[in-house]
């Protein structure tokens, strides 16, 4: 069993000891044809950094950062809690990776909050009055510590590992094959920013609660399944597994006067050197080459450059 669970760790792109093998690559700077706005001229952009969060501006997401300001955004890393003040000079709240204290040695359940109720309150309220919320919560425990916000635009994660019907943690999301769905993020403002596949490296499942509309961009296929673990990166044969097949791993949703862009996995949307081997993970993976292009589009719609 232990080597059983060694093999789903190694495919997952994480492993013993594997979190802290997971460095930015600094030196991966994808070119950027057209870009939205001239340098620091563009929209505030903030990476929550105040919450215990896996992915910081500083950190995992440097090269997230990068690439923004690169497209002319303003981008700021955030250490308070969310409040009306602390918003208001914002255009875009990025979230990625936030935990619990209790959960930050510990992941396993019960996990934790990450936000309490007047923050979720605070941003929801933002949110309405126009602001843009940018929410990344990967595979347990991240779901479970991010669903009160979640809940507060209508979405309900699933805190496990996701597997599309191949089996698969680590999936190409595709136009070819139906899991990549059209939107105006897809198509991006002209052809040379049109995306045709995207690919994650592990992650959650999300649902809409009935009622509620939202605009799907990555879709599970039949046979998908949410494997429950009760301790991250822990498997065994056992483990109850949630059907998650018409779920999503990426959706985006329109509420009161601002826009919510949801993701259910992390690292496509850095670029990191994981693992002894300094293996690429993320947006400098091979097979990724899309995914700067698809982070670019996602901000656009959220600053409104993008709509449909």
């Amino acid at each position: 069993m232990i080597v059983r669970a060694l093999v789903i760790l190694l495919i997952l792109g994480v492993a013993p000891n594997a979190f802290a093998q997971q460095v930015p690559d600094r030196d991966f700077r994808p070119p950027i044809e057209n870009p939205a706005f001239s340098e620091g001229t563009g929209p505030l952009v903030l990476i929550d950094g105040a919450h215990h969060n896996f992915h910081t501006v500083d950190g995992r997401y440097t090269t997230f950062a990068n690439l923004l300001r690169r497209d002319g955004y303003v981008v700021e890393g955030s250490a308070v809690p969310f409040t009306e003040e602390a918003l208001r000079d914002a255009k875009i709240l990025v979230i990625a990776n936030a935990l619990n204290e209790a959960n930050v040695q510990s992941w396993s359940n019960p996990v934790h909050p990450a936000f309490t109720d007047a923050e979720v309150a605070a941003v929801r309220a933002w949110v309405e009055a126009g602001g843009a919320l940018f929410l990344i919560a990967d595979h347990m425990p991240f779901p479970a510590a991010a669903q009160s916000l979640g809940a507060a635009f209508g979405m309900e994660f699933s805190n496990g590992y996701a597997r599309n019907g191949s089996g698969q943690g680590g999936i190409t999301f595709s136009r070819a094959d139906g899991s990549l769905l059209a939107h105006p993020i897809i198509e991006g403002r002209d052809p040379s920013e049109r995306v045709n596949s995207v690919r994650t490296f592990g992650g959650q499942a999300m649902r809409a609660e009935p009622g509620v509309a939202v605009e799907p961009l990555m879709l599970f296929d039949e046979g998908s399944v949410s494997i429950l673990t009760e301790t991250s990166g822990q498997f065994s044969d056992d483990l109850p597994r949630q059907p998650v097949a018409g779920w999503f791993q990426g959706v985006v949703l329109r509420h009161g006067g601002g826009r919510v862009a949801i993701s259910g996995e992390a690292a496509m949307f850095s670029a990191q050197l994981s693992g002894p081997n300094q293996n690429p993970m993320g947006m400098n993976h091979p097979e990724a080459a899309e995914n700067p292009q698809f982070l670019l589009n996602v901000v656009h719609w959220l600053s409104g450059l993008l709509d449909g």
